[in-house]
């Protein structure tokens, strides 16, 4: 049972779009990210996204490849500059859950769950990467599974 951190695609700019949706270059490589989880046999019970746009887009996008059972749906508390420890108790760790969101919150979250300080970082988010943390039950102890990224660099 897994935990899917995923940094929204790449968005256009707010002088471009106020409501900032994704860019053409995001949507294709969210697309992509999409489609290697599906053919690593990525099983998601349920995706969430910030209320922002681009994280709506992506996480829709990543719904139609990944089909989760429980659906997509929008949720509070996973904004930029929302506080991690507010949601970390909610989180179930044989939930199977994507959570679609924006930095630095993702990265603090990741950074928190598996060294207890949402300050160090311990994992770089790419726009539509995806993060898989799983907990060892026994060391009550959460930590990277793998991780997928649109660029090698």
């Amino acid at each position: 049972m897994s935990l899917y951190l995923v940094q929204h695609g790449k968005n256009l700019p707010k002088e471009e779009s106020p409501d900032q949706p994704l860019s053409e270059t995001g949507r294709k490589e969210v697309q992509q990210m999409a489609s290697v989880a599906r053919e690593h046999g990525v099983k998601v019970k349920r995706i969430e996204h910030s209320p922002k746009l681009r994280a709506e887009e992506t996480a829709r996008i990543m719904g139609q490849e990944l089909k989760p059972v429980e659906g997509v749906q929008e949720r509070e508390g996973i904004k930029a500059l929302d506080d991690v420890t507010s949601i970390v108790s909610q989180i179930d760790p044989a939930g199977d859950i994507m959570l679609i969101g924006h930095l630095p919150f993702m990265e603090r979250l990741a950074s928190y769950l598996v060294a207890g300080d949402q300050e160090l970082l311990t994992v770089k988010f790419q726009n539509g990467g995806i993060v898989c943390l799983d907990k060892d039950m026994e060391k009550d102890a959460w930590y990277f599974k793998w991780m997928f990224m649109p660029h090698i660099n």
